[in-house]
């Protein structure tokens, strides 16, 4: 639109078909149906665009789109923002099938990197295996910076006698719950003078994290605890506005290493210091000790010791917030990038 282009979004998480933002929006809520009955909604949306360009974000996506661009001179490009295949695609299968289903999503992956005319990546670590496999194909990496217009400043003064942890995000093992609570729990015993409010914005994904996010509920001694529901990304900073230090303590693991958490550079703009996992996927794309801390995750002491500079330490709080927030507007937002990602797409076009 920036450059006079038309936009249209399908997706299939949802039903809505209608125009925001000078956008049309065609979805529909089949999420859980057939791979031939997404594809082929997929396809009808396309066959009546008639788009130019198409951008995939999964395998279906792309194989529909290739279908489309049999008679066609157009772009398919596969936009790579998440792990393929993710652990939650084969945490429901045992031992053997596991490595079955592993090898068939890889060899699906590999298949939709082989009809795309074009890459995009999240971040430098999800570049294999496509760019290994396809080194001559076009790519280009794409953050997930927010839009400022999305992102509301929140930069705190942090009170002599309490202070609030956030976490956000799914309630499971993986992502790190209970890693945050073990940190937190080390801080009571360390300063039991200290007012603990623990702010909760996510929910459980399954009946096991369910499970396991409630026994984890039960032996936390600290009891100032708020769970609020997930919200939309336009008010997502706005849910932890009252945070005073944001964590994500996910465990190490292939996938998660290999992540940039698109919540970093909300918890930034919102001016939040942050106690991250030291992922590879962060410690490539930026340093982040300017504004917060990376560690180890089951290192609760040295992440006590992190939340204990600040209280010690005011001065360093107040740098630490101010330094997130000036980091998120000079490099880290979608104004930076946007001109990038247009001219990407507008290279990708066949030349008539």
């Amino acid at each position: 639109m920036k450059r006079g282009f038309d936009v249209k979004i399908c997706s299939l998480c949802s039903e809505f078909q209608g125009v925001i933002d000078k956008v049309e929006i065609e979805s529909y809520s089949i999420l859980h149906h057939s791979a031939r009955q997404k594809t082929e909604i997929f396809l009808k949306v396309c066959n009546d665009y008639q788009p130019d360009s198409i951008i995939c974000s999964e395998p279906i996506a792309i194989i529909a789109a290739h279908k489309f661009k049999k008679d066609k001179k157009i772009s398919v490009i596969y936009d790579v923002t998440e792990w393929y295949p993710a652990m939650s695609m084969l945490q429901d299968h045992g031992f053997p099938l596991k490595i079955v289903h592993g090898i068939k999503f890889f060899l699906i992956q590999l298949y939709a990197g082989l009809l795309s005319t074009h890459f995009i990546f999240g971040e430098e670590t999800k570049k294999f295996p496509l760019a290994y496999f396809f080194p001559f194909k076009k790519k280009m990496i794409l953050p997930y910076y927010p839009d400022e217009s999305f992102v509301s400043e929140g930069i705190k003064k942090l009170e002599s006698n309490q202070i609030t942890l956030c976490y956000t995000g799914a309630l499971s093992e993986d992502k790190g719950i209970g890693n945050f609570f073990t940190a937190i729990e080390i801080l009571r015993k360390r300063r039991p003078e200290l007012n603990i409010k623990i702010l909760i914005i996510g929910s459980a994904r399954t009946e096991t994290d369910k499970i396991y996010f409630d026994d984890q509920l039960k032996k936390l001694s600290v009891k100032a605890i708020e769970i609020r529901k997930p919200t939309s990304f336009e008010d997502f900073t706005k849910a932890f506005s009252d945070a005073d230090i944001c964590f994500d303590l996910r465990e190490f693991n292939f996938e998660n290493h290999h992540s940039l958490p698109i919540k970093l550079f909300y918890y930034m703009g919102a001016g939040k210091p942050i106690i991250y996992s030291s992922l590879k996927g962060i410690r490539k794309h930026m340093d982040v000790s300017d504004f917060g801390f990376l560690v180890d995750p089951k290192d609760s002491g040295s992440i006590a010791d992190c939340i204990e500079k600040y209280i010690v330490d005011s001065r360093f709080y107040d740098l630490h917030a101010t330094n997130a927030r000036k980091e998120f507007i000079q490099k880290y937002n979608w104004k930076i990038i946007s001109d990038s990602f247009i001219n990407f797409i507008e290279n990708s076009l066949p030349k008539s």
